[in-house]
C-alpha cells in the first residue's frame, strides 16, 4: 500500500460535502452515479459509517461510503469509493477503507466486509483484495445481482465480495 500524503484529514462526511462526493463519484467515471439529492441524504444518514478524506484545503479528495447491514450488524456493506483523478494512485482509497472499518470495529464491533465490484473495475478488486490479504481475512466471490435484474439497460453483473472475519482490524 502506498503510503497517503502526510496532510490528508481522514474524518466523517457532513452534509456540505454531499456535492462534493456527488462531483467526485460523477469524475470517476467508473461509479454508479446517484442523485445529487442522495449523496446529500448519505452525508447525514450515514455518516457514522462513511469517511471522507480531505486535502490541505479541507476539501473532499475522496470518500468511502457505507452501511452496517440491518440483517447483520457486524457486517459493513461498502457501497462506493472515490478518489479524485489528481490524487489516485496515493494509497487514499486504502487509508480511506483502513480507518472505516477500524472505526466501525471499535465503535460497532463489526468483523465483516461486503462490497460489490462490477466485473473489470480493477482498482475496486485491487483495493478489495489486498484489504483482505492485510487483515488475515477470508475472500469470497459471487455474483449478487445478475444484469438481466437492472431494469435501466445494460449493466454489468454485480460481484458480491465478503470479507472477513477480519483478524485485525488496526489501520495498517
Amino acid at each position: 500500500m502506498t503510503a497517503a500524503p502526510a496532510d490528508l484529514i481522514v474524518d466523517q462526511p457532513a452534509v456540505t460535502d454531499g456535492a462534493a462526493l456527488w462531483r467526485l463519484a460523477k469524475e470517476s467515471k467508473t461509479l454508479d452515479l446517484n442523485s445529487s439529492y442522495s449523496y446529500l441524504l448519505w452525508c447525514r444518514d450515514f455518516a457514522g459509517t462513511s469517511a471522507v478524506a480531505r486535502g490541505a484545503d479541507g476539501e473532499p479528495v475522496g470518500f468511502v461510503t457505507g452501511y452496517v447491514r440491518p440483517d447483520r450488524p457486524r457486517t459493513l456493506l461498502v457501497w462506493q469509493v472515490a478518489v479524485d483523478s489528481a490524487h489516485r494512485g496515493l494509497g487514499i482509497a486504502a487509508t480511506l477503507l483502513e480507518g472505516l472499518t477500524a472505526r466501525l470495529a471499535a465503535e460497532r464491533g463489526i468483523t465483516d466486509v461486503e462490497t460489490t465490484i462490477a466485473p473489470g473495475n480493477t482498482a475496486s478488486e485491487r483495493l478489495f483484495t489486498s484489504f483482505a490479504a492485510r487483515h488475515g481475512a477470508r475472500l469470497e466471490r459471487e455474483v449478487l445481482f445478475p444484469a438481466e435484474l437492472f431494469p435501466d439497460g445494460p449493466h454489468d453483473p454485480e460481484v458480491l465480495y465478503r470479507i472477513g472475519p477480519l483478524t485485525d482490524v488496526t489501520p495498517h
